[in-house]
């Protein structure tokens, strides 16, 4: 009993000091319900290539609770966390068990379970600083972290997102710029081969990044190098290779906006990436040897006048030689998302997105008209929290002759709901 009392006496002492209520709060979180024009469940459909507005049928929320736990002379020790739970917001208590439903196409029907709800444990790291003399400036850190992380907001599209467990040293002094240095794992556990047999395969992702180069007035640029080192386990299919990919990246800032312009090029894995809308951290181990692709990405937002904001995105990315009878895989996405500001806390908003995917010919397009009308807590095209009604219409028209919705019975659909989304 002594014992407890202590341990007891010295959390309360812990939870008591000052420092213990010195907790940074940060999240992001959308949830909502919405039901297709049949009464159904909404759906997301190829959201990175048309536009997420009112394409979106989860509930996602993160809690990231931080504290400086150190700081004495110049040196601090950060501890980072962040826990996350997906859903499909379709019940009120959502729990890791499983949930099943008969899934239709044509005649035929199957029953398909999965979790009703996953939790992920995404952030857990130490951050310090001003412990290297030769740059106490840079930040040395190890654990679990979303690290640098590129993207464009309205199409959750990460264009450049290593983020994993791992190690390094980030923002040191070189020159005009500051060099970032990690080592990232990335393993995947669902190598698929030909043959359809199925292994695992270990990756250690190595980054160097050089930002904040200056060129001219309101621009800078930063390019990057990424090397996938694999590592075979003993059930791998197939002869992984190493890659590597290369991103510079030029931002333009505007009096009214700003403009980024994306460059990507991989070899072997991470040609499957490029191609395929990923953002890195899955790294293509199946491709074959010899792959390549690249991509070219353009996104930002543009003020018009005091009442209007627009945000847009532009993609076009080829993929070569992947797997074997391909030749090449296009993909070229095309959304933009205008907003109209009644006052402070109105806004109207449209989305229009359409995107072609090309393999070798077999082409599909996808494309989606989303109305919202949203309540903001500000008259920013990023102010948040923000709650919207939306409905929206989304149409996928395939070579191949499959349907995309209902079961495969429809190529078309339409969709509406109300979505609450924030970050903090």
């Amino acid at each position: 009993m002594k014992k407890i009392s202590l341990i007891a006496a010295a959390v309360s002492t812990a939870l008591l000091s000052s420092s213990a209520f010195a907790v940074d709060f940060h999240g992001y979180a959308r949830a909502g319900v919405g039901m297709n024009a049949d009464g159904g469940q909404q759906i997301a459909h190829e959201k990175n290539k048309i536009g997420r507005l009112g394409n979106e049928d989860d509930v996602y929320g993160e809690i990231q609770l931080g504290s400086e736990v150190y700081n004495d002379n110049g040196k601090t020790f950060y501890l980072d966390s962040m826990v996350a739970m997906t859903s499909n917001g379709s019940n009120d208590w959502e729990s890791t068990g499983t949930s099943c439903e008969l899934v239709t196409s044509g005649s035929t029907g199957a029953v398909e379970c999965k979790d009703d709800a996953q939790f992920a444990l995404r952030q857990f790291n130490v951050q310090a600083k001003g412990l290297i003399s030769a740059a106490p400036e840079a930040t040395l850190w190890a654990g679990k972290r979303f690290y640098q992380r590129h993207d464009v907001h309205h199409t959750d599209f990460y264009y450049w997102d290593i983020s994993g467990a791992g190690a390094g040293v980030e923002n040191i002094q070189v020159g005009p710029g500051k060099l970032s240095l990690a080592w990232v794992r990335n393993d995947r556990s669902d190598i698929v081969d030909s043959g359809n047999k199925g292994g695992s395969v270990n990756v250690n992702t190595f980054d160097i990044r050089y930002a904040g180069i200056s060129l001219w007035e309101k621009a800078s640029l930063e390019v990057g190098l990424d090397y996938a080192m694999v590592n075979d386990t003993d059930d791998v299919v197939g002869d992984p290779q190493d890659g590597v990919m290369a991103t510079f990246e030029l931002t333009q800032g505007l009096d009214n906006g700003f403009n980024k312009t994306v460059f990507q090029y991989g070899t072997e894995g991470y040609s499957k990436s490029l191609a395929f809308y990923g953002s890195g951290n899955w790294y293509g181990a199946e491709a074959n040897d010899g792959a390549s692709g690249y991509r070219v990405i353009n996104w930002g937002v543009l003020g018009f006048g005091e009442n209007i904001e627009m945000l847009h995105q532009l993609v076009y990315a080829v993929g070569e030689d992947m797997w074997d009878g391909q030749d090449k895989t296009k993909t070229m996405s095309a959304v933009i998302r205008p907003v109209y500001k009644w006052d402070e806390n109105h806004k109207t908003i449209l989305e229009l997105g359409y995107n072609i995917d090309d393999t070798d010919g077999d082409k599909t397009k996808n494309s989606k008209v989303t109305i919202a009308q949203a309540w903001t807590a500000g008259s920013s095209i990023w102010a948040r929290p923000e709650i919207r009604v939306y409905a929206s219409y989304i149409n996928q028209d395939a070579d191949s002759g499959a349907n995309a919705f209902n079961g495969g019975r429809d190529d078309s659909t339409m969709q509406f709901g109300v979505q609450a989304e924030a970050w903090w």
